[in-house]
């Protein structure tokens, strides 16, 4: 072994990253290339009833204008949101009407601003509310969850604990909004269609072309060499993508479709408002008695999504009577999708908050709370765990953050104006691997060669694929080059649930060990075109576990909470993981403190509003639509322990690109609670939220005191 499995090694694309030579989907100039711009529906439902595009059809440049009345044919696709320009429905507002294809951008913008759509509106319904009268049980979650999980008696349990915490969090819709938003490129030549696309995984996107277009796959050819960015919103075919080949197809040009960052909302999925209700029972020593956690979600009314926010309260905490349920209501609102952590994002921000809430009614540590209520077994499966160091990440958290040394009394830390406090979450993330194939060859000049269909949307997987290779090769890791992010590859799974490298790796593993056992067979020098060796991990990979698989880490937050304005600043930000084998320092530091990041803007200051008028998300950009910057947080560090767990893949990996996300919000939650005395139940903590909480909090102190309403002095928990 040469130890390049867990090194620091640099990012092998950062250069081209920084000097501006690595292409994305959009900067692919082929000859002739047009531009496409689309126009978004302005109902929130109802049908058009006619489109008048005269006008951009002579504005200059313009090429031509599609709609329904004259888009090329689709099959009817397994995901409702790709049959665009197919039928006169608006399903919700934001829905493309029609596409102008210019020679400029500036064109097509100009022309897409002149065309007239007329529509019969209908009556729309785009709020969520727990009493829906739409609401409804489905099936199951997504990832073909049960939609219901039950054990024992959890309401008759819940009546009859010794401490009980009933209560309602909620968390708004959030958007995914990468770095690079959603772009392709196609162009058709001889029957045969080349993409260049901003994807989570090409051979998802091949896939879907090659039903709707009626294109046998290898007549396709889908790339994502680089991908600024996705969070979820590009694991599955986008608009984008089928409308640059409908476009090219049309009008025999390479046409570029590049996404308004104000369209994606509407476009390419977001993270569903979710409508906690958690009841947690326990004895007088803490242990969990009952355990229910209800969740109320919206999905579409053209796909069905569920949020599987209840799934995680399934693995974390031991109690006999639990019962777990999700609901979700269709209204006319754009489809809900993957954000990164679906599920355990949200999920894990109630639970862990009401952790928190069930500690202070009994008095007790919240760290010593969850190490009371460790499972033996997984609750929902009754598998064993593969490894679970979750009591060791709160205790080393504990440890690193300088616990001990806290004051549990909610407000009993004062600079000035500022109330100061820390808080505790636990977060997890199940192991997820899929199958994958890939190749490696030996070459005469002494170097390697290793290709899988892999993308690297930002992670550094060429640079990890590689170190895995030049392991299990025995060789330096300078002499293993990596080819990702082409269905020209060998096939490999797309880059989410924190699958990729558990994926693509064990193949990447499994061709270097064959490469090197018929190495160590070969005599004499290599052939011109090299020897090779091929994996494929079908089998092996989707096997059915004994083992219940799961990351494990612990969050800790200490945050300042100006009693003045409602302004919330983290100070400090910890989080101490429990994820199998790092596979290299560097990037696995940079995922950690990434989703922490994430979550801290979950926390503060990322939201959406469905506005009940015109059905439409109105923070739709990143001038409303707040993520984190720099002066938001002051530190933020990152650990994980050393974790041996053979039962994974060759690598001994878990997923690490989500798990970072899951419990900060929590945290931050629950050290404003510890700063302030107010327990705040609505994401985000925005300051005008904060201080109306400040100010009706010391309004009821007053009134118990009998002191005038309005006072300056320090706000107390009671």
């Amino acid at each position: 072994m040469t130890g390049s499995v867990g090194a620091p090694a640099e990012r092998r694309e950062g250069r081209e990253k920084v000097s501006g030579t690595a292409r994305y989907a959009a900067e692919y100039h082929f000859p002739g290339r047009a531009q496409a711009w689309p126009v978004p529906a302005a109902v929130a439902r109802g049908r058009v009833t006619g489109v008048d595009t005269a006008a951009a059809l002579t504005v200059p440049g313009v090429l031509a204008v599609l709609t329904h009345e004259n888009a090329p044919r689709l099959a009817e696709p397994d995901d409702p949101t790709l049959a665009v320009l197919q039928d006169p429905r608006v399903p919700h507002r934001g829905w493309f009407v029609a596409l102008v294809v210019a020679e400029t951008l500036e064109a097509a913008r100009a022309g897409a601003a002149a065309v007239r759509v007329d529509y019969a509106a209908e009556e729309h319904d785009v709020i969520l509310t727990a009493s829906h009268p739409g609401v409804y049980v489905p099936e199951d979650a997504n990832a073909d969850y049960p939609a219901v999980r039950e054990r024992g008696a959890p309401d008759e349990a819940f009546g009859s604990s010794a401490a009980r915490v009933d209560v309602a969090y909620r968390v708004p819709p959030l958007h995914n909004h990468p770095m690079e938003p959603h772009a392709s490129t196609a162009r058709w030549d001889d029957g045969r269609l080349t993409v260049h696309t901003s994807s989570q995984g090409s051979g998802a996107v091949q896939g879907v072309l090659a039903g709707l277009f009626g294109v046998p796959e290898e007549r396709i050819v889908v790339t994502a060499e680089h991908v600024g960015g996705g969070f979820g919103s590009k694991g599955t075919p986008r608009p984008d993508v089928v409308l640059a080949a409908m476009a090219a197809r049309q009008t025999g040009r390479a046409v570029t479709v590049a996404l308004p960052r104000r369209y994606l909302p509407a476009v390419v999925g977001h993270r569903a408002p979710t409508l906690h209700r958690l009841r947690l029972g326990a004895d007088a020593d803490g242990r969990l008695t009952s355990l229910v956690h209800e969740v109320t979600t919206h999905t579409s009314r053209i796909k069905e999504f569920v949020e599987q926010a209840a799934v995680p309260a399934r693995v974390m905490y031991a109690a006999p009577h639990s019962r777990t349920e999700h609901r979700v209501a269709a209204l006319d609102v754009p489809s809900p999708s993957w954000m990164r952590a679906p599920g355990e994002a949200p999920g894990m921000y109630a639970l862990e908050s009401a952790m928190d809430e069930l500690a202070a009614e009994l008095g007790m540590d919240p760290i010593e709370l969850r190490v009371r209520n460790e499972p033996d077994v997984e609750p929902d499966s009754g598998k064993p765990f593969s490894s679970r160091h979750l009591v060791e990440c709160l205790r080393e958290g504990a440890r690193r953050f300088g616990w001990a040394w806290r004051d549990p009394r909610p407000g009993s830390r004062r600079e000035g104006p500022l109330l100061l406090g820390t808080g505790v979450a636990a977060a997890t993330y199940p192991v997820m691997v899929w199958p994958a194939t890939a190749s490696a060859r030996a070459l005469p000049d002494g170097t390697f060669l290793v290709r899988v269909n892999a993308t690297d949307i930002g992670t550094g997987a060429r640079t990890v694929l590689a170190q895995v290779g030049a392991d299990a090769l025995g060789v330096p890791l300078e002499r293993v080059r990596t080819e990702v992010g082409s269905t020209a590859l060998p096939s490999a799974p797309l880059a989410g649930g924190s699958s990729g490298t558990a994926s693509w790796g064990w193949a990447v593993h499994e061709a270097c060990t064959r490469l090197a056992r018929r190495l160590a067979e070969h005599t004499g020098p290599l052939p011109e075109q090299g020897l090779d060796a091929r994996a494929d991990t079908r089998g092996a990979a989707d096997a059915e576990s004994d083992w219940a698989r799961h990351a494990f880490g612990a969050h800790f937050a200490e945050v300042a909470v100006d009693s003045v304005t409602g302004e919330v600043r983290a100070g400090r930000l910890l989080g101490v993981y429990a994820a199998g084998r790092i596979l290299n320092a560097r990037t696995a530091r940079s995922q950690f403190v990434g989703g922490m990041t994430m979550g801290l803007g979950m926390a503060l200051t990322e939201g959406s509003t469905m506005d009940a008028a015109f059905g439409d998300f109105t923070e739709s950009d990143l001038a409303s639509y707040h993520v984190p910057v720099h002066a938001d947080v002051d530190e933020i560090q990152a650990h994980w322990l050393d974790e041996d767990d053979p039962r994974l893949n060759p690598m001994g990996s878990k997923g690490i690109g989500e798990i970072g996300i899951v419990g900060t919000a929590a945290a931050i939650g629950n050290a404003v609670h510890h700063a302030t005395g107010v327990r705040f139940r609505e994401l985000p903590l925005t300051p005008d939220r904060v201080l109306a909480g400040l100010l009706d909090h010391r309004a009821a102190n007053d009134a118990r005191t009998g002191s005038a309403v309005g006072g300056s002095g320090p706000v107390r928990g009671v």
